[in-house]
């Protein structure tokens, strides 16, 4: 997950950043959060899987997290 490793550098410079995910990847979301120094880090879960989605459930999918997102990166 590349994108884990991503918000751990950007974080390491004080920038805030989080991640988005599917359900299907949270414990490794977790486990790597946590090997690289920052367990417990906050995460943004999306059903699994979203590629099926129709584009107006996406847009409903995305409106629910725009609020969590915000506040994790403005925290």
């Amino acid at each position: 997950m590349c994108s884990v490793h991503d918000t751990v550098e950007f974080e390491k410079r004080g920038i805030p950043a989080t991640v988005i995910i599917t359900q299907a990847f949270r414990n490794a979301c977790i486990f790597q959060f946590r090997s690289k120094g920052m367990p417990g880090h906050p995460y943004i879960e999306l059903p699994h899987p979203i590629s099926n989605l129709t584009g107006d459930e996406m847009r409903a999918a995305t409106l629910v997290i725009v609020e969590p997102l915000v506040r994790q990166l403005t925290a």
